[in-house]
């Protein structure tokens, strides 16, 4: 992954505007302290291949970033974010703390995404 260049993301942002895409949404706010630290309390989202359509998608601040894409009934925001990767149609946005942990990601394609090793495998 490379650092966020603002007006890359933008770009696709701007390209997928009204396209029925897949998004995968998580966030951690520290997954991998629960093993040093058993009173830590973990919080976190996930979820996976949620269809949607936006009309509004905007990328903000100076890094770390926010994404927001506007839905029919509300918003999806993810903030946070520091890294990215772009294949074709696919966008993978990625927030990692000073360790290089992940604390939230963003995925879009115009096609599900994978469900889990097997399906992986065979592609």
């Amino acid at each position: 992954m490379k650092a966020i260049q603002p007006d890359h993301i933008q770009h696709y942002l701007d390209n997928h505007v009204a396209t029925p895409l897949f998004v995968h949404v998580e966030t951690t706010n520290g997954a991998y302290a629960t093993h040093n630290d058993p009173d830590f309390h973990n919080a976190g989202m996930f979820i996976r291949n949620a269809k949607i359509e936006y009309s509004i998608g905007q990328i903000k601040g100076n890094g770390p970033y926010r994404v927001g894409l506007k839905l029919d009934h509300g918003w999806l925001y993810v903030e946070g974010l520091t890294d990215y990767e772009m294949h074709e149609e696919q966008l993978l946005l990625a927030g990692h703390d000073r360790l290089g942990r992940l604390a939230c990601a963003l995925h879009i394609d115009v096609k599900p995404l994978p469900q889990g090793a097997s399906e992986v495998e065979n592609q």
